[in-house]
């Protein structure tokens, strides 16, 4: 199981982020803005975001097994078709589309491996998964950087398919079935709509649980504004490193995804941050280690810069293991599917969205300007890590929100529905 996993997480991300290490290729070749180029990046993370959740609760009627396998095929058949794209806007239309198909992975995977495993040992389940996403992303970025300079952007989108192809086959082959789905159909004798109704209703009821927790709003806040800030960085990464005064190769300047192999230690080890420290305290510290990485590249001393793409990787990747495994240890059962299907959502909507503003920002404005934003974002996700999981219980299904202060447990906040 846990080969298979890794292999769908290195083929779903090498091929998401194949664009991003060919950036400034594709700005020169399309006569675009740093922010027109980072579109090939932000198209498909804001299509996986608008397709997560419903292909999470699509999960819940057929099974995570197929969902995933799905993913992984249909995605590598989108990343032999982006070289053939005649034109910019069509190449955009293809990783749309391709988007929509790696959702499955992302948005299955954390309840996946609840089902197999249980709460016992999710985190360091969840860490081992993310590292094997990093890895994914670093080889798809590594390809991609490398290759471009003999084969041009076309060649390296090809040889980053080919990797997701390996990856999808072992998928496929290794893989072991999960469970049915929460609603799968075991009355045959029911009407198909008195059924229909059923699943719907559990659905909705699903979606509404996922929302009512204070902390899992923490943890969908985390996602957002940490990702946005991680992928605005990335992705003006190749434009600052190969503009003044860096002036480094566009294959040198790939060299900086190596910095995700910082970030596959540290998801990996998140589980015994957090048998040590605890959640609160570990994603809250993870979160200022990477604006503390972040300001370092302000320097235009290589090593510095290099240094700060290290630390803000490693603080990164243990900030979302950390968060991610929290979301999926806090789920409901009855909204495993609808939680990773949120925290999934908001973790690429941060990267669609986050990843333009960011690489508009950088354009008009520099460097130093992204590095302000993206701190800024990244505090704002601290502070609420550090307020908003001292509140317990949940919010309410209707009729508003009513929060009880005891005199015995001064700081936490308890809610209950207004009588």
């Amino acid at each position: 199981m846990t080969i298979a996993v890794a292999a769908a997480g290195i083929s779903s991300f090498a091929l998401l982020y194949a664009p991003q290490p060919v950036l400034p290729q594709l700005a020169e070749q399309y006569h675009l803005d740093p922010g027109g180029a980072s579109l090939a990046v932000s198209v498909a993370t804001g299509a996986l975001a608008i397709a997560v959740l419903p292909i999470a609760v699509l999960s819940e009627v057929v099974g995570r097994r197929p969902v995933i396998v799905a993913s992984v095929v249909a995605s590598v058949v989108f990343g032999f078709l982006l070289p053939l794209a005649p034109s910019y806007p069509a190449l955009l239309v293809l990783r749309a589309l391709q988007g929509v198909a790696i959702a499955g992975f992302p948005g299955v995977a954390a309840a996946y491996l609840a089902e197999r495993l249980g709460k016992a040992g999710l985190a360091a389940a969840v860490g081992a998964m993310i590292a094997g996403n990093t890895v994914g992303g670093m080889i798809g970025r590594l390809a991609a950087g490398f290759t471009a300079g003999p084969f041009g952007y076309h060649g390296a989108l090809i040889v980053v398919a080919v990797i997701g192809l390996v990856c999808a086959v072992v998928t496929v082959l290794a893989l072991p079935p999960g469970e049915q789905g929460t609603f799968a159909i075991t009355s045959a004798d029911r009407p198909r709509s008195e059924r229909l109704r059923e699943q719907g209703r559990a659905v909705l009821a699903g979606l509404g649980a996922a929302v009512r927790k204070p902390v899992l709003l923490v943890q969908y806040a985390v996602a957002l504004l940490a990702m946005g800030s991680f992928v605005a960085l990335y992705n003006a990464a190749g434009f600052r490193l190969t503009g003044e005064p860096l002036n480094l190769s566009p294959a040198i300047a790939s060299l900086v995804f190596l910095a995700y192999a910082m970030g596959s230690v540290s998801s990996a080890t998140a589980g015994k941050l957090v048998g040590r420290f605890g959640r609160r305290r570990s994603l809250a510290g993870a979160l200022l280690l990477t604006i503390g990485g972040a300001a370092l590249t302000l320097s235009d001393s290589l090593p510095l810069v290099v240094a700060g793409f290290v630390v803000l990787t490693g603080g990164f990747f243990a900030a979302h293991a950390v968060a991610n495994g929290w979301a999926a240890a806090e789920a409901p059962e009855n909204a495993r599917g609808q939680v990773g299907g949120l925290y999934t959502l908001s973790y690429y909507l941060g990267s669609s969205i986050g990843g333009a503003v960011g690489a508009t920002v950088y354009g008009h404005s520099g460097w130093t300007w992204l590095i302000v934003l993206t701190a800024g974002w990244l505090a704002l996700a601290a502070v609420a890590v550090v307020a908003g999981t001292r509140l317990k219980g949940t919010f309410p299904a209707s009729h508003g929100v009513k929060a009880s202060f005891a005199a015995s447990d001064v700081g936490k906040a308890s809610f209950s529905p207004r009588r």
